[in-house]
């Protein structure tokens, strides 16, 4: 493989979702060794995908390594320059729903086990703590706000730490914004392996609940434009 941005945003991606749905899998799929491990569990597995997504991203050629397209239109808008933005997205959704699929695969003797739908679903895509969706919508856009200004705060006072204070931030999020809507702050996270856990033949599956898959995707966006705009 010749390294590009189009490779690297894709497999950086997917090893994001890999390694951070893979964590909620382990989580809450029936007969893990990790069953019940708990929300500090989920968090922490999210916060080493990011920085392991980050530097498999750069490895391959993504030098940007956003993952994220909420991190790539906020940039976009910030400096005004888009000419990255469909590459970088597709990429990113591409990678996602093949690092949910993985997850799939990886944990397959697992999902016959569970009987929970709710929590198949879990581990492939967010849903909120309490439905209501002007207030799981302000979640999402905050989060993406915090995350996108504290990324760019990193990039001014880091260098080759860059990537591990990005977990970081992300750990952050997690652990004090995360506990209203899952902190998807991230179209691809969701819209990946929800696109995924629609198509595949998951035993016992529920619904993917599209009637919510609107709030991970337009908050983050919404999120992203607005710090883009005050990054600009």
């Amino acid at each position: 493989m010749n390294p590009s941005p189009f490779l690297g945003e894709l497999l950086g991606t997917l090893v994001l979702i890999l390694l951070g749905n893979g964590v909620v899998a382990n989580v809450v799929l029936k007969d893990t060794k990790g069953h019940n491990g708990g929300w500090i569990v989920i968090t922490a597995g999210w916060a080493f995908a990011v920085t392991m997504g980050v530097f498999v991203s750069k490895a391959f050629g993504g030098y940007d390594a956003h993952l994220n397209p909420a991190v790539t239109i906020g940039f976009a808008v910030a400096q005004n320059e888009y000419g990255k933005v469909v590459d970088y997205i597709s990429a990113q959704m591409i990678g996602a729903f093949l690092g949910g699929t993985l997850v799939w695969l990886y944990h397959l003797p697992h999902y016959a086990k569970t009987e929970d739908k709710g929590a198949k679903l879990a581990t492939f895509a967010t849903d909120p703590a309490i439905r209501a969706s002007g207030s799981n919508f302000f979640s999402e856009v905050i989060g993406t706000i915090v995350l996108l200004v504290g990324i760019k705060g990193i990039g001014a006072v880091t260098t080759g730490l860059g990537p591990f204070a990005v977990g970081i931030l992300v750990w952050a999020i997690g652990l004090s914004l995360g506990g209203t809507t899952g902190y998807a702050i991230n179209p691809a996270r969701d819209l990946g392996p929800r696109l995924a856990h629609a198509l595949l033949p998951i035993v016992g599956k529920g619904d993917s609940d599209w009637k919510y898959a609107w709030v991970p995707v337009a908050g983050p966006v919404t999120g992203a434009i607005i710090a883009g705009l005050l990054l600009m």
